[in-house]
């Protein structure tokens, strides 16, 4: 199956519509997003501004980069010696590979990915692909770099694309596995967590906020 820039899509691409964060906006409030390409407008600016304002902070920069060094002595004990790739999942998990990646002293290959499901929106849809890795993956190991586990299916998706691709192992690692009991994927638990946070809407460190926040120092979840 190809999508409209010719990419290569696993059957798995499609999924049914799952909600995932929150199914509507946690201030309670409407607001207008703008389209790619438009400046912000007053009221979703304020907005943005409230949410970082109020939000609480769970875990801060020095905590998140402890959290990071034993998950790298983790990863290192486990893959040093298998010539793994490491896929960054965009654009949740450029911040943690970028964070995460110089902490593993061993030969590995960067390259990425970009399968998303939300499309800067609070609640999932189908899993859209935009880009495919240029890495070869056939016999390969490959480690997965994504900001957060919530309910699984984008993260369950992508080791299965991996897996039809012809790795020879699929291993997963998030910044954040937040804990709840709708993980509707087979995909329950990562290989490698470096945190666990409560079932609230969660931005900073790579997770975004209806498209931004994802710069945030910290990891913050909204006001309730």
């Amino acid at each position: 199956m190809t999508d409209k820039q010719g990419l290569k899509q696993h059957p798995t691409a499609q999924l049914a519509q799952h909600p995932e964060q929150q199914d509507s906006d946690p201030s309670g409030e409407a607001s207008v997003q703008p389209s790619p390409g438009q400046g912000l407008t007053q009221a979703f600016r304020q907005e943005l501004q409230r949410v970082m304002a109020t939000a609480d902070c769970l875990f801060s920069p020095k905590e998140i980069d402890q959290a990071l060094i034993v998950v790298a002595e983790q990863i290192t004990t486990r893959l040093s010696d298998s010539n793994p790739v490491l896929l960054c999942v965009m654009n949740g998990g450029l911040v943690l590979t970028g964070q995460l990646a110089p902490k593993l002293s061993f030969p590995l290959q960067l390259d990425y990915l970009h399968a998303t499901r939300y499309r800067e929106k609070l609640s999932g849809s189908d899993l859209h692909w935009r880009a495919l890795p240029a890495t070869a993956l056939s016999g390969r190991t490959v480690l997965i770099l994504d900001d957060i586990l919530d309910e699984g299916e984008t993260l369950a998706a992508v080791v299965e694309w991996c897996q039809a691709e012809g790795a020879k192992e699929v291993m997963t690692a998030v910044l954040v596995d937040k804990q709840h009991d709708r993980k509707s994927a087979w995909l329950k638990q990562a290989d490698f967590t470096a945190l666990v946070a409560e079932d609230r809407y969660l931005f900073g460190y790579g997770m975004d906020y209806k498209g931004y926040w994802r710069n945030a120092p910290g990891i913050f979840a909204v006001a309730d």
